[in-house]
């Protein structure tokens, strides 16, 4: 479990009313930022003990309480979880994440490698993960390749570009990922993009 006090130093903080209610508000930031960081580590390990320490390790190395507001935490945290969570898949399965050889486009449902094709924010992506479709949206990413999955929570809540992605990848994917590009990270993510189209309508119809 998350200690309170890696996160906030109370001997830092004057005891005055005001300052107290801002600390309580930070801490309230800091809990969505948690929730959110260990709903994208669950995405890419699982979750359990592994999401957990990720977490730890993304706000700790993300400098969270150092930066200047909530948005900044958040892609701070994130990009500081995204690379030891690539790290532990490499070390569970070596070369799941190798980059792709000779990857032809194929055509799909979705043209744009972009999640607000499919109608979706990545706020609305983690709250269907988190809510009431759960385990609908588990078992579908369970479903997936490791690297379309692993491309999918990169680009669709972590917030990485296609170049970002692919660096991220052959930086911490292990010896075979060295080879990834912007091009190939953009085909396997409208790849899952089309996948989850086709979860969304079947979730749809099933109502």
């Amino acid at each position: 479990m998350l200690q309170e006090s890696n996160f906030a130093n109370d001997s830092l903080i004057p005891p005055e009313a005001p300052v107290n209610k801002a600390q309580r508000g930070w801490r309230e930031t800091f809990d969505r930022i948690a929730s959110g960081l260990y709903s994208l580590a669950s995405m890419l390990v699982g979750e359990g003990e592994d999401s957990a320490r990720l977490v730890e390790t993304a706000v700790a190395n993300g400098e969270v309480s150092a930066c200047q507001d909530a948005e900044q935490a958040r892609t701070s945290s994130r990009r500081a979880l995204c690379g030891p969570a690539l790290e532990i898949l490499e070390q569970r399965n070596p070369g799941c994440l190798a980059a792709p050889v000779g990857l032809q486009a194929v055509a799909t449902c979705i043209e744009d490698d972009d999640l607000d094709a499919v109608g979706v924010s990545s706020e609305e992506l983690e709250r269907m993960i988190a809510g009431p479709d759960r385990d609908r949206m588990r078992n579908w990413l369970a479903s997936l390749p490791t690297e379309l999955r692993t491309i999918f929570a990169l680009r669709a809540v972590a917030g990485l570009t296609a170049a970002e992605t692919a660096g991220m990848l052959a930086e911490h994917g292990g010896p075979k990922a060295a080879g990834w590009t912007p091009d190939a990270v953009r085909e396997l993510f409208r790849q899952a993009l089309c996948s989850l189209t086709s979860q969304l309508i079947q979730a749809t119809t099933a109502r």
